[in-house]
């Protein structure tokens, strides 16, 4: 995930671990834009059939399963946190997998990474919601980040989007429709539908805890007209009314869930007050 810092256990050295694993790991990037599938494929073997990006890779348990199961796809793993680039490396050299790579960026990268049309397909797994208004052009699905998605995807390319937040897949939902994308698949219970696919850590842990996998699969429409782009609300605005009706409070949300509620009590008994001193 973009935006989380990874935990690094006692003796383990940044440094070396990504030297160990640098066969897996494309410092330049940017000089395979346009060229990913014919310049990664083995010596001797045809350029492969797809190109896939898991952006915000984590430690590259998903990135790892799921290029096991499509060896004709070309996987490329982004994170930002050099911790999970080191981890998800090792699982690729580990597994002796040869259609997976991974690349330190972030999410803003991709229109430097990748020629226009290059990507089939775009993963974005369980991002940090950023639920704060200031902070909301860091979410991956903004709309200013899927019209950036658009040039670089391939015309019948797609997006595949999964997060535990309500909140956030609420406000995914507005902005893949102003980005001009048509959904294939809409779910609040992605895992029920297909139970057997990968699933990274986090997931995982989540569902553990309770919480269903919301998810949009939704592929590039057309774009009528360049959609305006206007301050991004907080994701606070997306919370259902009955905050204490909520059976999970997604990460990123339970602080501020919590200070709703402490807030609407102490509203509620003020008012109590102030009708009983007026009777």
């Amino acid at each position: 995930m973009l935006g989380m810092h990874a935990r690094v256990p006692k003796h383990f050295v940044l440094e070396e671990r990504l030297e160990r694993y640098a066969d897996a790991i494309e410092i330049a990037p940017a000089a395979l834009a346009g060229r990913w599938r014919e310049a990664c494929a083995p010596i001797g073997s045809a350029p492969f059939a797809r190109l896939a990006v898991d952006l915000g890779c984590g430690k590259g348990p998903f990135l790892v399963a799921t290029a096991r199961s499509d060896p004709q796809t070309l996987f490329i793993g982004i994170d930002g946190e050099p911790v999970c680039i080191a981890y998800a490396a090792q699982r690729v050299i580990e597994g002796g997998l040869d259609n997976a790579l991974l690349v330190p960026a972030l999410g803003n990268d991709l229109v430097r990474i990748f020629a226009p049309g290059e990507i089939d397909e775009l993963i974005i797994n369980f991002p940090t919601p950023f639920p704060r208004k200031k902070d909301a052009p860091k979410r991956l699905v903004s709309l200013e980040r899927l019209l950036e998605y658009r040039t670089v995807l391939a015309p019948d390319g797609r997006v595949v989007f999964k997060t535990d937040h309500e909140p956030l897949f609420a406000f995914a939902r507005e902005q893949f429709e102003l980005a001009g994308y048509e959904a294939d698949y809409i779910s609040d219970d992605y895992r029920s539908d297909f139970p057997d696919t990968p699933a990274s850590e986090y997931e995982e842990r989540l569902v553990a805890q309770g919480a269903k996998v919301h998810a949009i699969i939704a592929h590039v429409g057309e774009l009528a007209e360049e959609p305006v782009l206007m301050e991004p609300p907080s994701l606070v605005d997306y919370l259902p009314e009955n905050l204490e009706d909520l059976g999970y409070v997604p990460y990123g949300m339970r602080g501020t869930v919590v200070n709703l509620i402490n807030r609407r009590e102490h509203e509620a008994a003020r008012r109590a007050r102030s009708k009983r001193n007026r009777s």
